[in-house]
């Protein structure tokens, strides 16, 4: 039995480490590419007129409602705070890179290295304080739908958590490059209302998944409705 329960709980930290570098993963692209406007018709009701940053930051999301359901909320406050490091680590790297000059065969420039990168400080900026208040919203929101339903109702703390904290999140990252003159102020408004109503499809669409990750780990580790992993 005793060395059943070590097996487990290697099992829960190798999974705990795989979700947290998907986490990081998603959060640091997210920042990289941010420069990158798309839209798309979405079946001719609405336009969504976004930047592809947005694209894998709901994973971040979904990743911090799996964690604080099956290993609760001091381990998705951990995964949080990993993410904070890795972001501006990941901006160190690319001051250090910039910073170093670009030969004359390098198929990319300094110009465009920076063209590509150079708001990169803003957009990281902006994410990190965005980030903080809605990913610590989201935690705290989500903890607390499962108190007032005693562990029930899934969907109800997923939903409700990521709906209010994704529109901070997109509230204030918007907010913030508006001010830092990155993005026109004459765009906001739609940039605000396409970004949120992408993250709420999105975070809809996603609730299967998180049912079925949840579903799978309490299986794995037997665990009953509300309880967590103890590591």
């Amino acid at each position: 039995m005793e060395i059943q329960k070590r097996k487990d709980l290697l099992s829960a930290q190798r999974i705990y480490l795989i979700l947290g570098a998907l986490f990081i993963a998603s959060l640091v692209v997210s920042n990289l590419i941010f420069q990158k406007f798309f839209y798309w018709d979405f079946f001719g009701i609405y336009t969504f007129e976004i930047s592809v940053g947005i694209l894998p930051y709901p994973i971040t999301f979904l990743i911090t409602d799996i964690i604080s359901e099956v290993y609760g909320k001091k381990k998705a406050n951990q995964v949080v705070t990993a993410g904070i490091f890795a972001s501006f680590f990941s901006l160190l790297i690319i001051y250090t890179s910039a910073a170093v000059p670009a030969t004359d065969w390098s198929p990319i420039d300094d110009a465009l290295f920076d063209k590509v990168f150079g708001a990169t400080a803003i957009a990281v900026l902006a994410s990190m304080l965005a980030y903080l208040f809605a990913q610590y919203i989201d935690i705290q929101i989500f903890h607390f739908w499962k108190r007032l339903t005693k562990g029930k109702h899934l969907w109800i703390r997923n939903n409700f958590s990521t709906f209010f904290s994704q529109f901070i999140d997109t509230f204030t990252v918007l907010f913030l490059l508006c001010s830092f003159e990155k993005i026109d102020w004459a765009l906001f408004g739609g940039l605000l209302l396409s970004g949120f109503l992408f993250k709420v499809l999105v975070a809809a669409c996603d609730t299967p998944l998180l049912y079925a990750s949840v579903f799978a780990l309490r299986k794995r580790f037997g665990l009953k409705m509300g309880e967590e992993i103890e590591m």
